[in-house]
């Protein structure tokens, strides 16, 4: 096991990057043009398929970016893993073991550091991807199966740069002009790739719309047969759903989730009351990465090894790597919420567990039991398999209902999140908000409950301009580790990532001295920002 405070000094291009391309090289070594690949498209789709599946492959599995085995390198999974220990939600320790201490620290403001390109690079890549199938099928294309697969591309070229523009730039309201990521499309020359500046946010986000647009309408119809690891209309309504969300456009925002949320069930009380959380199959399920056994020739360099207290393999359970959710927010979810169930208490129990598991296996308080090992066991699992969830039907629900309020709707906002939590995970749940803002943060509150340890808490933060408040003196024992034990002001530079070595060396558009500052901000000294609050675990 190796210590990710490794530094990595990059010489190379990152645009363009090497990916399971089919229809770029002719069988005599030549290149095949544009107008070929088309027409190649045109006669037999499947042509094309294995760009397609090249969609998921570049962000899942071991060695997503880098040829040297590292546990923290095992695609989207890792992202979020990241964007997690960066939010005030999810302690680890400060631990030699831990692959992810620099994100916790935001040390990963080094634009020299592994973790910061395993934040950018799958992004490209999958970029780089969906514009080589957009440039083979035309905007025109009338057989069905080539519309999905553009369609298809369109959704991943969007969703990659959601991921990226949130990551590198503070929120879409009062930072329209401000520098973002470069954007490449399929009509990208290599040339203007070496001489790529940073976008403005507002350019951006209007690539992601008319991408989810063209989408939307090309995928009417399309039917996946039941393979949530490929996206459909549904999916590009809920992207378009978020990225309305981002900028503000209530109205539009809760039309999108309420439509995309349709045939998904919520998971139910039953079901919410046991570890899961590992399997597409799930009726709430709407978008997933599948990841089989096949998938993970590495025990150690995947999620269940990460953050799945139950497997009976890896870094968690072998080396006490265990994640914990922030006894700030632990201890404000009501006892007749199910889900303070997915955490052990102070004592290391929760009825969701056999008794005395948590003191046996070692847990700190509070270490999670959300996630279940691939064969739902407790301990005895040795496969670090299991689906990783992208997008489910709960998420939706919470869009259309802060969205429904910020428009202006609280009593139906109101209405709609009172029903869903009563009858799906509090039955004593009342709602008190006398105002829209009031009401955002109770559905933060609930965002940040349910989607634990789902990539979902730091967005939100830099999403509702919120601090990132890991202690106060309510309860003065945090359960951050000394070194992460600090909060942040909803407008410290130090929250944006910086764009890695990698990219400015072989971009001439883009020079050091454009880059986001947040190298220079750290480290962060302990208790730093102390006396911030961020308006629920006050």
């Amino acid at each position: 096991m190796k210590h990710i405070k490794q530094i990595f000094y990059i010489a190379a291009g990152l645009i363009f990057i090497t990916s399971c391309v089919n229809l770029d090289t002719a069988p005599e070594g030549g290149t095949v043009t544009s107008q070929q690949k088309t027409k190649v498209a045109e006669m037999n789709p499947a042509a094309i398929e294995a760009e397609i599946a090249g969609l998921t492959s570049s962000i899942i599995g071991n060695n997503v970016v880098f040829t040297s085995d590292r546990a923290d390198d095992f695609g989207f999974p890792a992202i979020c893993l990241s964007w997690d220990s960066q939010s005030a939600d999810m302690a680890s320790p400060d631990d030699g073991y831990n692959w992810f201490t620099v994100a916790c620290g935001y040390e990963n403001r080094t634009y020299t550091y592994a973790n910061t390109r395993i934040q950018w690079d799958p992004f490209y890549k999958n970029i780089y991807i969906a514009n080589n199938i957009i440039a083979t099928i035309p905007a025109d294309v009338e057989g069905a199966t080539q519309k999905a697969y553009r369609g298809i591309a369109l959704v991943h070229r969007a969703w990659a740069y959601m991921n990226l523009v949130q990551n590198f730039q503070f929120k879409y309201k009062g930072h329209e002009s401000d520098p973002s990521v470069p954007i490449v499309t399929e009509e990208t020359t290599s040339e203007q790739a070496g001489a790529n500046p940073r976008a403005a946010v507002s350019d951006v986000y209007e690539r992601i719309m008319t991408d989810l647009n063209e989408a939307i309408e090309l995928l009417d119809g399309y039917n996946r047969a039941g393979n949530k690891g490929r996206p459909d209309k549904a999916i590009a309504l809920g992207l378009r759903a978020r990225a309305n969300l981002l900028m503000e456009n209530w109205n539009a925002a809760a039309a999108d989730a309420e439509a995309a949320r349709a045939g998904y069930p919520f998971l139910s009380m039953t079901d919410a009351n046991k570890p899961g959380f590992n399997d597409a199959d799930a009726s709430n399920w709407m978008w997933a990465l599948i990841i089989g056994p096949d998938n993970v020739p590495d025990g150690y360099a995947t999620w269940p090894s990460q953050i799945c207290s139950l497997t009976g393999l890896g870094y968690s359970a072998e080396v006490a790597v265990w994640r914990d959710i922030n006894v700030l927010l632990y201890s404000i979810i009501p006892s007749t919420d199910i889900r303070k169930n997915w955490w052990v208490d102070e004592n290391k129990n929760s009825p969701i567990i056999p008794a005395g598991y948590g003191t046996q296996a070692g847990f700190r308080s509070y270490t999670n039991v959300k996630f279940a090992a691939y064969d739902n066991g407790f301990g005895t699992d040795a496969i670090n398999a299991g689906d990783w969830c992208i997008m489910r039907s709960e998420e939706m629900l919470f869009i259309e209902a802060e969205a429904k309020a910020m428009g202006g709707n609280l009593a139906g906002a109101k209405t709609l999140l009172e029903n869903w939590v009563k009858t799906y995970r509090n039955p004593s749940y009342v709602s008190h908000a006398a105002s829209a803002s009031d009401f955002r943060d109770e559905v933060w509150f609930q965002r940040r409950v349910e989607l634990w340890g789902e990539g979902h808490a730091f967005f939100d933060l830099q999403r509702l301009d919120k601090n990132m408040v890991r202690f106060n003196t309510r309860i003065p024992d945090t359960n951050h580790p000394e070194n992460f034990q600090f909060n942040l002001a909803s407008n410290n530079a130090v929250r944006l990532l910086v764009i890695p070595q990698r990219e400015i060396n072989a971009n001439n558009g883009i020079s050091e001295e454009q880059n986001n500052p947040g190298q220079s901000l750290i480290p962060i000294a302990p208790n730093a920002g102390a006396g911030l609050l961020d308006g629920v675990t006050n």
